[in-house]
This record gives structure tokens, C-alpha cells and sequence, in this order.
């Protein structure tokens, strides 16, 4: 009996399993696809395909679904509905394939990527049509703070991936073209050229690169052909008009005239040329329409085995300022080459001239004069100078720097030639699939000369003063070879291996020369042959430079991934340094990150909602040798001596002490990821969090002055970044009656925090590093408002100070009595962090038809603005009336709620005491960076007649619109930083000059422009 119901139940099973055959296909060529995955939906029966595709599987019944998933596929789902046979062809998922990012020495699909990295696409890039790559990223990129150094036409932005590390050591990230490093300068990159950006941000990316990646790395990746793909001719052209986004806020001639009034110094004083009445705005005397001009034609293309791509660009900035002008030839050229079935050849240049004009004329000196002057004689003819009650200042207007010829007698310009080059040869090793070895070689020269001529008289008081000329010459030469042997495999579709191994070997040698001379024969020399100066000829040593530095490395690295599921990625590099003392010149750091698809897992196959959940978790360490060559060693610098009419030597005394165990600085760095996709991937993002401890920071550490040495460089002091960075994109609506709409949004927050100090150090007071706060500070007194009448404590406090004067915050104790013990000093500075709490950007795409509306912003909250306009390093906020002062609600007895000291009150030099405290500001601002109104064609009938195959107008502002920023409604400026603190100031000191501040720059600027894309 028991015998019988074994065989009755196992007839009855036997009889409801049903086994289904098939052959899967490639829709496209129709041959059969190995490897691909057939899963029973809602269960964990699966069966792969064959080497000709054919698969075989049982399943329970014939009501289920089956699921057929293969990398760079679209998914399938086929009911059974009870057949015994099932084939499938499946397409190619576009957008998988094309979502590849660059990861250095190679690529990955979006999805198997397990560092964090953040990619932007050429059609991204130009959605902000610009000369220059930094100014089309800031905002776009989660963690990457583009922040301007300076707003002068061609100026590049500086880069922080993930905050400062460094004190004193460099924190700019690695630009790699087209796999190489690059030596150059970022501005010398035509973005026109670019097809995509990749930046690698935690140490498990960036640890291929070594020690050159430390502070992240910059990934561009230049456009190629497509093998057979007939030619292409292709233009991208824009020109517009820059006006000045607001002047400098200052006072108007009767403003000053009652300021100097209510100040007392110069009651009722008038210069030379002033008079009471008058009301010169000299920025409207100075400042023009600027324009701004690119244009780039290309051709591309490819054979069965090989693609090229030639290109040619013209980019022309001219500032609103006379003379002030960036101009740019590019001219870039690739072949890719298959020779046979297993070689590969090819090469990659870039080459550019670049010219810079104008740096010398500044804003100063205009913003400086009084407007109660005249720029005119009594005949209508420009003054020579203006006199004011103290001072005598050179005058300058826009007509005289353009019409007047003065730009031939005063100038100064950079001239840069530069050629960057990859040459590169790979061969696929016999008898072993997916075995390569590659050769790079990078050969780069930049070349610069800097020139400036000043003829007799100009940009002087006395008109006597001897003219005066300088011309300095810099080189780069820089090499790289690179071996690179690559195993990259798939086995059974689900198995992904890429294994890289690298040997490489750099150089760079670097070499600048400047001589100067007074007293040139004629005009016409300018700078060109300052040997024939009738008075001294200078060849200064400290203006002469030179040095050489290498790098050796090994690196390896070994990615699997398992059906997109299960991902881990492990390195090892090894680097040694030239630049480091002997002994400790190489150092070996590993990174490891492992990453988990949960979405791909069998339990999620029920859960439509999700397309993408991918946890990834990476840990990683890298070093940094970022320190000038030859700081192991010790310095010496020259001076000369004289004795007598005839006799002269030159002596030679220490500056820097050697330091024979200065090494490496380290970073080590955890990262966590979560990266989703949902709605059809309708909605994706990535949330991370990271930490990076930096130790054995390079520091220039400075010694007392009995020592006879200023300082030594050292390996002193620790650093800790920390952030969570979020990106969002949405496709809000996707081809609905015509109409899409497109968004994204990035938000992160960096914590900076210096760890420890040389010696146990708690604070470095004189360049004002402290234990326990960031790198970035301001320490000063805190402003709490203006002295009143009815304030207690005054004559404690601020002995001799008066009512109106700045208050700031009393730190010390307080008598049994409540009245304070002191009066207000150094010991009352405070730290204050001078970071932004969080930033980012923002874009958004709408389109309808052929038209399309783009809009990319970027914002950040909190920080602090330092502004030398109305601090007391400008000079221009004195508020004596002696010069220009910038415009300001000052403390008057009638006026007791001002924002501005009181004018008489106590000075502290020629500023009010604690001036310095009113240059700071919040720094917050949201600011609508560019918005883009085009409308393509390629929907109509006539641009095949005439062979066109795209062709695209449109228009753009740039920089139209400031919100939430205390700045902007104090001045009406752009509220972005445009100098360094030692900048376009008036008297340098106090403020260390890795502050970012707004100065005397060139003003911000907006931009109209017209563009127009074509290809044929």
C-alpha cells in the first residue's frame, strides 16, 4: 500500500511539471545569446542559456512567467501559457549601454560601480554655453565645490572635491585627458571638445591614481568618430554682449561731502579739483559692453576599423573693462586604428595659444577718487591727475585705455602655447580571451611669456617717472609612460572579471626666467628688448625658477561583478616621489569597495516600483607629496652686498632648514553609497556619506626669528573631512502631448576639522589654524552692533571710546558687581567658520516640440563672506571722507539705528577700531546661473534636402538673477567670491590668504548670448 501511494503521488507530480525548451536571440543579428539568466518569476528556479542560446527549464506548471535578464538587455517577461517551447529575441538596453562611466584605465555600466563617482555628459556641459569647463560645472556635481578665485576674462575657478585636506600642501584634484594626466591649466580645455566629465570622489575611485589623486580626480574624455560612420561636419558657435551685473555701491558727491562733515577730519575741505556740487560716477567713465564670442567646426567619422575626429576652436572673452581680454585657438586631432584582428593603434592632441591682456589695470585707484572731483579742465580736456585733501591719484578712463592709445603704453599680457599629447598602441595576447596589453605615452609642453610695459609718466603721479618694462619666460615639459596589462572577461553572462595591471613612470621639469629694466629708449620696445634700458636691468634671483620632479608607480586592480548583484572592486598602489627625503620616498596603499543590488535580487522581482537599489560601501588610502621639490632640502637666498663704488658680492644665508624625514601625508577614507532608481526609472538619485582622516599633514612650520631661519616643511598635524552628499533626477513628464519636463537637484554639506597641530599645538594664532575647527576661518571680534547711550560699561570696555563707535563681544569674567574685569582685547577674537553649511545646484529641462527652456542654478546656505569693499583692507569704507568710500548707513546722533560706525569715533589707523569686522557677511545665495530658450529643427523636411542632420538656435542669459543673499541687498553685487585675501587690496596682512574674498576685482558680469549648433 505504501508502495502504491509513493508511485500515485510522484505520477500525479510528474504529470503537472512541465519542461520548456527555447533559444534565445540578439533581435539585431539573430545569434544565439550565452549566458542569459531564465527565471521562473516568484521563485528561485532559473536556468542559464547555452553556448547557442538554447536553455532548458522545469517548471511546476504552465501558468507562471518566465523572465529572461542578460547584461545590456532589456528585461523580458514571457507567460507560459502552458507551451513546452519559448523563444525570445531580446534588444540591447540603450539607455544601459550608454550610461558607462569612466573609472580610469577603463570603463564600467553605471550599475556594477561601486566607488563614488559623478558623471556629467557633453549635452549636460553645454547647457551652459561657456568658454571655460569650471564655469559650465558649478552646481552640477554633488560634492565638487567650484568656487571662483577671480573674475578677470579666462580665469579658472578653484576645484574642492570633498573640502580641504591639506594646510600648506596643494588640495587640487588630478585632471586626467583622455587617460593621461594633465599638466596644464583647466581654461586651456575647449569644452566644445568634451564628451564627458567624470570625477572620482572617495579613495576607492581615486586609488589607481596614487598619491596624484589624493584630492580627487577629474576624468575628461574628449569626443571621438564611431567606426563606420560616413563623415560629419559639425558647428557650435555662440556670440553675445557682458554688461556689468551692478557697480561697485559708492558714495555720490554729496554723500562724501556730508560724510566728511559728520567725520570731522576734513570738515569743509576740498581738493584741488573738487567742489561742492559736483557728482562724478568715474565707473561709468571707465567700464564698456563686452563681448564674448566661440566658435568650433569639427569633423568626425570612421572606417569598418578605425574612427577620427579633427577639430578647430576660436574662443574670444573680452571683459567690461578696457584692455582686459582672454583669447583661445584649439585645435584637437584623434585616430583610432584597428590594424588586423588583434592591434589597436592611435594617438589623441590637444593644442592650444591662449593670450591674457589687461591684469594690470585694476579698480582700485577708480573706486578710490572723489567723486566731488571733475575728470575735465576747463577746456574739456581729461585731467592728468586728480587731487584730493590728502591724496593725488593717476586718472584713467575707458576712452584713454581704448581711443587714446594708452593700451600700447600700458600693458600686460600672457602669451601660452601648449601641446598635449597621447600616443598609444594595444594588442589583444593570443590563446587568451579577453587578454590585452597597452602602452600610453604622454608627451606634453606648455610654454607662457608674460610681458608688461609701463611707458614714461603712466599710472604715476609725477609724469617724469622713468618708464618701466618686464618679460618672463616659463616652461613645462612633462612625460608619462604607462604599461597596462587588462583581463577583461564574462563568463556564462553573469560573471563579469576585469583585472588591470599598471607600471608607469612620469616627469616634469619646470623652468621660469624674468628680467626687468627702467628707463626703456623708445615706446615701440615695449618689453621686447629690455637690454636696451638706459637705467637698471634687473634679474632678480628670486624670480628665477627651476625644477625637476618623477614618479614611479605600480598599481593593480581587480573588479568582479556577478549578474550586476554583487560587485566588489580591490587595488593596491604603490608610488614613489622624487620630492621626498630618501628612505621615505615610496609608500603602498590599498582600497577595497564591495556593492549589493538588492533590486536584482529574486525577492524584489515582485516589487515593480524599484528599478534600481544598490547599497556600496568603500574604504581606500591615499597620499599626498603635493610640496614644492627640493623641500627636503634646505634653502638658501641671496643678497647683495656693496662695497664701494665698484665692489659688489653676493651672499648666500638659510631660509629653510632640510628635513631628511619629511614623507608622505595620508588619507584614508570611508564611503558609504546608496544609489536608486524607481518608476521605470523615472526617478533616480544616490544619498553617500563619507569620512576622510588625514595625518602627517605637510605643513610649512615657522620658526622663531632668533633661529636665523624663517621655517622648515614638516610632516605636522591631522585633518578630518566628513559630508553627505544627495543628487536627485526626475523625468516629470515623458512625451506627454508632445510635452517633457526634466529636472535634478544635488545638496551637500562638507565638515572640515583640523585634529591636531605640530607639538601638541592647540592653535596657530598667526595664520590662524585652530584645534577643533576647520581650515577655513575667520578669527577676529564679533560684531554686535554700535555703542548706544544707554549701553553700560563703555568706559570699562573701550576706555577713551565713543557712543556710535563698532561694539564687539566681551569673552572675559565679570566682577561680584556684574561689571566686567577688563577692557576689551586680542583675548576677545573669536573662531568663527567661515564654510557654508551646505550648497549645490539645481537644473530643469522643459520641452514641447522643438522648443526646449533650461534653466541650472546654483546656491549655497550659511558661511561666511568676506568682502575687502567693506572691511578695512579695501580703504574704500574709511569713512573719514579723505577718498571714495563705498556707500553706507553710517551712525550719525540723528541717526543712532545705522548698520556703519559713527565717522568721528575713534580710529584705529586711518580705519574705525574694529573696521576689519565689517567685511563680513552671510554667504548664502541662490543664483540662476544661466537660462536657455532653443529650438531644434530636426523634425523638418528641409534639412535633409540641404543635407543637414541637426540644427539647433538658441538664446541664453547668463548670471541673471541673485536671491537670499544679505550681500546682494546690502550692495546690489554678486555675492561670489573673486580674489584671494592677499588680492586687490589696499594693505595686505592680517587675513591669511587662502580665504577666498570679494575685492577690487573685475566686476561680475551679464551675459546675453545667441547660439547656433549645426551638423551636416
Amino acid at each position: 500500500m505504501v508502495l502504491f501511494a509513493y508511485l500515485l503521488v510522484s505520477a500525479q507530480a510528474m504529470a503537472q511539471t512541465l519542461t520548456v525548451n527555447g533559444r534565445v536571440t540578439d533581435a539585431e543579428t539573430n545569434t544565439g545569446l550565452p549566458g542569459v539568466t531564465v527565471l521562473l518569476k516568484g521563485t528561485t528556479t532559473a536556468a542559464p542559456t547555452g553556448a547557442d542560446g538554447t536553455y532548458t527549464i522545469n517548471v511546476p506548471d504552465g501558468t507562471g512567467t518566465l523572465v529572461f535578464t542578460y547584461i545590456g538587455y532589456e528585461d523580458q517577461e514571457v507567460p507560459i501559457n502552458n507551451r513546452s517551447t519559448i523563444d525570445v529575441q531580446m534588444g540591447t538596453d540603450a539607455k544601459a549601454l550608454e550610461e558607462v562611466v569612466v573609472v580610469g584605465y577603463g570603463t564600467q555600466r553605471a550599475e556594477a560601480v561601486t566607488g563614488s563617482v559623478a558623471s556629467i555628459s557633453a549635452e549636460e556641459i553645454t547647457q551652459v554655453p561657456s568658454g571655460n569647463i569650471t564655469q559650465a560645472l558649478q552646481g552640477r556635481l554633488p560634492g565638487v565645490q567650484f568656487t571662483q578665485s577671480s573674475s578677470q576674462p579666462g580665469a579658472s575657478m578653484q576645484i574642492r572635491i570633498r573640502g580641504t585636506r591639506s594646510i600648506t600642501g596643494g588640495n587640487d584634484p588630478l585632471v586626467v585627458l583622455d587617460g593621461i594626466p594633465f599638466p596644464g591649466a583647466i581654461s586651456d580645455i575647449n569644452p566644445n571638445d568634451i564628451k564627458s566629465i567624470d570625477i572620482l570622489k572617495d579613495a576607492s575611485a581615486t586609488a589607481i591614481y596614487g598619491s596624484r589623486g589624493a584630492n580627487g580626480v577629474i576624468l575628461v574624455t574628449t569626443k571621438t568618430g564611431k567606426a563606420g560612420q560616413k563623415p560629419q561636419i559639425s558647428y557650435n558657435g555662440f556670440h553675445g554682449v557682458k554688461k556689468v551685473f551692478a557697480e561697485y555701491d559708492m558714495m555720490s558727491g554729496p554723500e562724501l561731502f556730508a560724510l566728511r562733515q559728520a567725520a570731522g577730519q576734513f570738515t569743509g575741505q576740498l581738493g584741488v579739483d573738487e567742489a561742492e556740487g559736483v557728482d562724478t560716477n568715474w565707473q561709468d567713465l571707465l567700464y564698456k559692453s563686452g563681448i564674448t564670442t566661440s566658435h568650433d567646426v569639427g569633423v568626425s567619422g570612421g572606417t569598418e576599423k578605425g574612427r577620427y575626429n579633427f577639430s578647430v576652436g576660436y574662443f574670444e572673452d573680452e571683459g567690461v573693462i578696457p584692455t582686459q581680454q582672454y583669447t583661445r585657438y584649439s585645435m584637437r586631432g584623434s585616430i583610432d586604428q584597428e590594424i588586423g584582428k588583434r592591434f589597436r593603434v592611435g594617438f589623441n592632441t590637444y593644442n592650444n595659444y591662449n593670450k591674457t591682456e589687461g591684469s594690470n589695470v585694476g579698480l582700485y585707484n577708480i573706486l578710490s577718487l572723489s567723486p566731488l572731483a571733475s575728470p575735465y579742465n576747463a577746456d574739456g580736456s581729461l585731467k592728468r591727475t586728480i587731487r584730493m585733501p590728502l591724496d593725488e591719484t593717476w586718472l584713467y578712463t575707458k576712452d584713454m585705455l581704448e581711443d587714446g592709445g594708452l593700451d600700447d603704453l600700458w600693458l600686460n599680457e600672457t602669451r601660452a602655447f601648449a601641446t598635449y599629447n597621447t600616443l598609444y598602441g594595444e594588442v589583444q595576447i593570443p590563446g587568451v580571451e579577453g587578454l590585452k596589453y597597452r602602452a600610453n605615452l604622454g608627451l606634453n609642453y606648455r610654454h607662457s611669456q608674460n610681458g608688461a610695459y609701463t611707458a614714461a609718466g603712466i599710472n604715476a603721479v609725477d609724469p617724469n617717472t622713468l618708464s618701466t618694462a618686464s618679460v618672463s619666460n616659463a616652461q613645462t615639459f612633462n612625460w608619462t609612460i604607462e604599461n597596462l596589462l587588462t583581463y577583461d572577461r564574462t563568463f556564462a553572462g553573469k560573471h563579469n572579471v576585469n583585472v588591470v595591471g599598471l607600471y608607469s613612470a612620469s616627469q616634469e621639469r619646470f623652468d621660469r626666467s624674468r628680467i626687468a629694466g627702467r628707463d626703456i629708449p623708445s615706446d615701440a620696445f615695449q618689453f621686447y628688448n629690455i637690454g636696451q634700458a638706459a637705467e637698471e636691468i634687473t634679474v632678480n634671483p628670486g624670480d628665477q625658477q627651476y625644477y625637476q620632479w618623477g614618479l614611479l608607480s605600480w598599481m593593480g586592480r581587480a573588479m568582479y561583478s556577478y549578474d550586476d548583484r554583487y560587485m566588489i572592486s580591490a587595488t593596491v598602489r604603490s608610488d614613489g616621489s622624487s620630492r621626498l627625503a630618501p628612505g621615505y620616498k615610496w609608500n603602498t596603499y590599498p582600497a577595497v569597495s564591495v556593492g549589493w543590488n538588492i533590486a536584482r535580487e529574486s525577492f524584489m522581482q515582485d516589487v515593480p516600483l524599484v528599478n534600481l537599489l544598490k547599497l556600496r560601501v568603500g574604504y581606500g588610502q591615499t597620499s599626498n607629496q603635493a610640496i614644492d621639490p627640493y623641500s627636503t632640502l634646505g634653502l638658501l637666498s641671496t643678497r647683495p652686498y656693496n662695497f664701494g663704488p665698484d665692489t659688489y658680492a653676493t651672499g648666500y644665508y638659510v631660509t629653510q632648514l632640510p628635513n631628511p624625514a619629511l614623507g608622505w601625508e595620508y588619507s584614508n577614507t570611508w564611503n558609504y553609497g546608496l544609489d536608486f532608481a524607481i518608476l521605470s526609472n523615472r526617478l533616480s538619485g544616490t544619498v553617500e556619506y563619507y569620512v576622510t582622516n588625514t595625518d602627517d599633514i605637510l605643513l610649512n612650520l615657522g620658526l622663531p626669528a632668533t633661529s636665523g631661519v624663517s621655517g622648515y616643511t614638516a610632516n605636522i598635524g591631522a585633518t578630518q573631512n566628513k559630508g553627505v552628499e544627495l543628487s536627485l533626477n526626475g523625468v516629470i513628464l515623458d512625451d506627454l502631448n508632445g510635452w517633457t519636463w526634466e529636472a535634478g537637484v544635488n545638496i551637500y554639506g562638507n565638515r572640515n576639522e583640523i585634529v591636531s597641530l605640530a607639538s601638541g599645538a592647540e592653535e596657530d594664532r598667526a595664520n590662524w589654524l585652530f584645534v577643533g575647527h576647520p581650515i577655513n576661518v575667520i578669527y577676529d571680534y564679533n560684531r554686535t552692533g554700535l555703542w548706544q547711550e544707554e549701553d553700560p560699561y563703555l568706559d570699562i570696555l573701550e576706555p577713551g571710546g565713543n557712543v556710535g563707535m563698532i561694539k564687539v563681544e566681551y569673552t572675559g569674567e565679570y566682577n561680584a558687581d556684574g561689571t566686567p574685569v577688563r577692557q576689551i582685547g586680542p583675548d576677545d577674537r573669536k573662531v568663527k567658520n567661515a564654510n557654508p553649511d551646505f550648497q549645490g545646484g539645481f537644473n530643469t529641462r522643459v520641452g514641447y516640440k522643438g522648443f526646449d527652456l533650461t534653466a541650472v542654478a546654483a546656491f549655497q546656505n550659511g558661511g561666511i563672506l568676506n568682502s575687502t569693499l567693506y572691511g578695512a583692507a579695501g580703504y574704500l569704507n574709511l569713512l573719514s571722507g579723505r577718498r571714495g568710500n563705498v556707500a553706507v548707513d553710517y551712525w550719525t546722533p540723528e541717526n543712532t539705528d545705522a548698520k556703519y560706525p559713527n565717522p568721528a569715533g575713534i580710529r584705529s589707523g586711518d580705519n574705525p577700531k574694529y573696521a576689519s569686522t565689517l567685511g563680513y557677511f552671510d554667504a548664502s545665495y541662490l543664483k540662476i546661473r544661466t537660462i536657455t530658450l532653443g529650438y531644434n529643427f530636426n523634425n523638418s523636411n528641409w534639412l535633409e534636402t540641404v543635407g543637414i542632420s541637426n540644427l539647433r538656435l538658441y538664446a541664453t542669459a547668463q548670471n541673471p538673477l541673485v536671491m537670499f543673499s544679505p550681500y546682494y541687498r546690502e550692495s546690489g553685487m554678486d555675492p561670489e567670491t573673486n580674489s584671494y585675501a592677499d588680492q586687490n587690496v589696499a594693505v595686505s596682512g592680517g587675513t591669511p590668504n587662502r580665504l577666498l574674498t570679494i575685492g577690487t576685482n573685475a566686476p561680475a558680469t551679464r551675459n546675453y548670448l545667441l547660439g547656433l549648433n549645426v551638423t551636416f
